[in-house]
């Protein structure tokens, strides 16, 4: 295996299962994700556990696929202020592209209490991924079924791109799923930076924990904050508040940015306090 794809012989020996079954088995778009940052050198051992357990989505031979998140904000950046701030009621709005398939989807995730994740999607031409232009309406209406009327300003604009590999994994026992990503980057203008050698695991079940879940409590390792769209943001914006994701950053990103053009230099004054990532 190398630090950006995840090749081991124990994914090979899964079980395989398609698209259209695990959609209708773990669709799970009302759900309670938890995520964990860990080497991407223990994948193999963690997926030789798994494997009696588990199937994998497999599409055509292929069990990785790439991804390409576009994330949209407010010119307040209102979504990732609501993040950093802890508000009861967040959301995200977002583009995601399989490269491999050229499917994208225009998607809205609310969170909720409880740590409840609920998502709304729309068929979206992958020509229109960087604007909300085309499904603004419906951008609209999913944040008012969720009551949530955020100061837009009359407008979302790109503000960060993620690209990633990703492995899912179905767990037929409990109807639950469990995502492996590799290879991340992000850019934010002239910004960039990448964590190759780590994984991001994201269970998402009903409630409950997952099997997944409790093999790697027993390991030690323990649920870690981390948002794509706002730990990534902050990593590539000093000038943000951070506070939910100080550890991870300190942990992980700290060091990783790196500048693919001219980037303004802004100082740092964030506060010492240090929050909880647990």
């Amino acid at each position: 295996m190398t630090a950006t794809t995840v090749h081991v012989p124990a994914l090979a020996r899964m079980a395989p299962v398609g698209l259209a079954e695990l959609v209708d088995r773990a669709a799970l778009q009302t759900r309670v994700d938890r995520k964990y940052l860990v080497p991407a050198e223990a994948l193999p051992l963690l997926l030789e556990q798994l494997a009696p357990h588990a199937r994998v989505l497999d599409i055509d031979g292929e069990r990785t696929f790439r991804y390409r998140s576009v994330y949209f904000d407010t010119p307040r950046l209102v979504s990732y202020h609501s993040a950093a701030y802890r508000r009861r009621r967040r959301f995200k709005v977002r583009t995601r592209t399989y490269l491999d398939s050229a499917e994208c989807w225009l998607e809205v995730k609310i969170s909720g209490a409880r740590g409840s994740i609920t998502k709304h999607r729309l068929p979206y031409h992958p020509d229109d991924r960087d604007t909300v232009r085309p499904g603004r309406r419906f951008v609209d209406e999913a944040l008012a079924r969720e009551s949530i009327a955020p100061d837009t300003d009359g407008s979302f604009d790109p503000v960060l791109v993620t690209d990633y590999q990703r492995t899912t994994l179905l767990l037929p026992e409990s109807a639950s799923r469990v995502t492996i990503d590799t290879a991340l980057s992000w850019r934010h203008d002239d910004a960039a930076l990448r964590l190759s050698g780590l994984a991001v695991i994201e269970t998402k079940t009903a409630s409950a924990a997952s099997p997944v879940d409790r093999v790697l409590w027993q390991r030690g390792v323990r649920p870690a904050r981390i948002s794509k769209y706002a730990t990534g943001l902050a990593a590539l914006r000093v000038d943000l508040p951070d506070a939910p994701w100080r550890r991870t950053l300190r942990r992980h990103f700290r060091g990783t940015t790196s500048s693919v053009g001219p980037v303004p230099t802004t100082p740092s004054h964030r506060p010492e306090q240090e929050a909880s990532c647990v």
